[in-house]
């Protein structure tokens, strides 16, 4: 059960729209961002959560995958111009932790290929793991640029030390509805995955990455 009509939903979005595409237009794609406040939460005690749900639109087209994959996969990397290293490729890496880091800040999501999932450990050591980025595995029987897609439209909510967090539900070149749609579904799986569901919302709002808040609760 929502809280949250559709009208109060469009509303919002069509004064963040309003805002970032007539009244001070900037010369690049405002990403749309959710923003919340929890209650009733205690970081330090309470179990942390986390989640991801795919949006019907894709919030970060700009978002950068690599795929880490057999010869096979890389082939179709390339096929597709999706960025892609091979096992040879990431041995040379030697789990050097520099190095990885380097790799994980480089690129925003990995995909590997799923026979290769289980070895990325012994070959990079917990470097991506650690920065949140371990790869989602992708079969043969998929396509890869659609697996890129799904990547792309999927966001993460995961609770921090704080009571803030802010996921990205879309930017200012979708149409009102794609945005509120996606604005949906994120706010109703947030709600899903809290303790006490709407009881630990004490806000939420949409804006664009420079303009202000409109709170929709």
């Amino acid at each position: 059960m929502s809280k949250i009509t559709r009208d109060v939903y469009e509303e919002a979005v069509t004064a963040v729209l309003q805002n970032a595409l007539t009244t001070k237009k900037r010369n690049f794609r405002e990403t749309i961002e959710l923003q919340v406040m929890l209650k009733n939460y205690d970081p330090s005690r309470d179990k942390r959560f986390s989640g991801t749900v795919r949006l019907p639109s894709v919030p970060k087209p700009n978002m950068k995958v690599c795929m880490l994959g057999d010869d096979a996969h890389c082939d179709e990397a390339k096929k597709s111009g999706i960025p892609c290293m091979d096992v040879e490729s990431l041995k040379k890496l030697k789990k050097n932790k520099k190095l990885v880091k380097k790799l994980a800040k480089q690129y925003d999501a990995f995909l590997a290929s799923s026979q290769l999932l289980k070895q990325l450990p012994r070959i990079l050591g917990p470097g991506l793991n650690k920065a949140g980025k371990f790869p989602a595995p992708v079969t043969h029987e998929e396509k890869l640029d659609q697996k890129v897609d799904e990547v792309k439209a999927t966001i993460k909510f995961q609770m921090k030390k704080v009571l803030t967090l802010g996921v990205a539900i879309g930017h200012v070149e979708l149409t009102n509805d794609e945005i509120v749609r996606n604005a949906i579904q994120a706010v109703s799986f947030l709600v899903s995955l809290l303790k006490k569901n709407w009881q630990n919302v004490r806000s939420l709002h949409i804006k664009s990455t420079m303009g202000p808040p409109q709170r929709i609760y």
